[in-house]
């Protein structure tokens, strides 16, 4: 399987990205209550920005908010989600204010902001100019949400932007779900001795089978789990974990490519009497390429197998791999650039590396505690049924013994 592209997963998100800047001259001499923008577009919608300069029910607040334009001519049923920063610019770029939400727009709710965006008084530190004017700077980023696998979100460059805002809230939610799921696999040590008992008495074929399930099944239920609707870090969650997928698929098919290299030069080797060709094939390869392979695919839980997820090894070994394995917040200090592009480009690593881990602990989690376990407790009542069936018959037995003596 190749890797999961924007344009199979949707339109590409750099598509659906926009901007615009909006310069409202003379503000402080502005008696309407309310002011909106010229319309533009964003992935093929039209918005508008809407201002209360003086009063949307909260008086001593500045009020604004993002709007769907001509909203009386869309059509019953009309939504899209959009996650959007709406920025109050000041002279000193360090005390712009910016405001992220993400809401999904329709017919009825066709605006979307901040009722209390800024005290009225503060306009005057630095974000209305000399001349009076008040620049307002929308970022809107449509999204095509899916149901069935995790999907692009975000532009690159708007995302890298979120993620220095949202680093603390995102890696948590990738790190505490690995957390529970591991703290699942080890609790309730009588449980998992008779899974293991139950695995270990099943044939070759049925543990070949049992350590395996389709992607469709799995991306579903990530997408159920990880996107919350409304929450302004769910794009970028999303956004991750589709690039955690693609790691994922990538480093399996980057096995498969090494593994016959190797056995198609290994044959040239023995036919040639020695000759040095795996050498040079293996050269041919990018020496930077190979490095990052190597890194990628350390210690790999599960992989890709056409349309399936297939753990790599004994699913009892890997649960206790995954549950003596150190998280990555726990595996000692991480060396990070905190400023520049070099910082933003480790953050985005770390966080792709963090949701292809989830998904693999996700894999596993399904794998033994639905497949595993559902078989087991199959196999239980099955046998307590056959057991109630046999007692019954020995039961029915000894009345007709009873009987016959009579």
């Amino acid at each position: 399987m190749s890797e999961v592209t924007s344009k199979e997963s949707g339109a590409n998100p750099s598509e659906l990205y926009g901007t615009h800047t909006w310069k409202i001259e003379k503000f402080s001499k502005i008696s309407m209550p309310e002011i909106r923008s010229n319309v533009f577009e964003v992935g093929g919608h039209q918005w508008s920005i809407l201002v209360y300069p003086k009063r949307c029910e909260v008086p001593t607040h500045l009020s604004l908010f993002l709007c769907v334009a001509n909203c009386d001519k869309l059509l019953p049923g009309w939504n899209h989600f959009a996650q959007f920063t709406i920025s109050m610019v000041n002279k000193d770029p360090k005390k712009s204010k910016h405001s992220d939400t993400l809401h999904k727009f329709g017919k009825k709710e066709h605006d979307w902001g901040w009722k209390k965006c800024m005290e009225l008084p503060k306009l005057h530190d630095g974000f209305i100019d000399e001349y009076g004017s008040l620049t307002i700077m929308a970022q809107v980023q449509v999204i095509r949400d899916r149901v069935d696998r995790p999907f692009p979100c975000l532009d690159v460059h708007y995302r890298r932007e979120l993620v220095r805002v949202y680093l603390k809230e995102v890696e948590p939610i990738f790190l505490s779900f690995m957390k529970e799921k591991r703290s699942k696999l080890m609790e309730d040590k009588t449980r998992w001795e008779s899974l293991c008992a139950f695995w270990l008495g099943m044939d070759q074929k049925s543990r070949r089978e049992m350590s395996r399930e389709k992607m469709d099944v799995i991306l579903k239920l990530v997408v159920k789990h990880f996107y919350i609707k409304k929450e302004v870090t769910s794009s970028l969650v999303m956004d991750f974990l589709f690039h955690g997928l693609n790691s994922l698929v990538w480093s399996s098919t980057t096995q498969e490519k090494i593994l016959h290299t190797i056995t198609r030069q290994m044959g040239k080797l023995l036919k040639d009497d020695l000759d040095s060709s795996i050498l040079n094939a293996l050269e041919e390869e990018p020496k930077k390429e190979r490095e990052t392979d190597v890194k990628n695919l350390s210690d790999p839980i599960v992989s890709v197998d056409k349309d399936m997820f297939v753990l790599v090894d004994d699913a009892m070994l890997l649960r206790e791999k995954a549950v003596l394995e150190p998280l990555p917040d726990e595996s000692g200090p991480q060396i990070r650039t905190e400023v520049g592009k070099d910082g933003e480009r480790e953050d985005e690593k770390r966080l792709t590396e963090f949701a292809r881990r989830t998904l693999e602990v996700f894999i596993l989690d399904h794998i033994l505690c639905n497949k595993v376990e559902g078989a087991y407790k199959e196999a239980i009542a099955l046998k307590m049924q056959e057991e109630l069936i046999r007692e019954e018959e020995e039961e029915n037995l000894n009345k007709r013994r009873v009987k016959s003596t009579k």
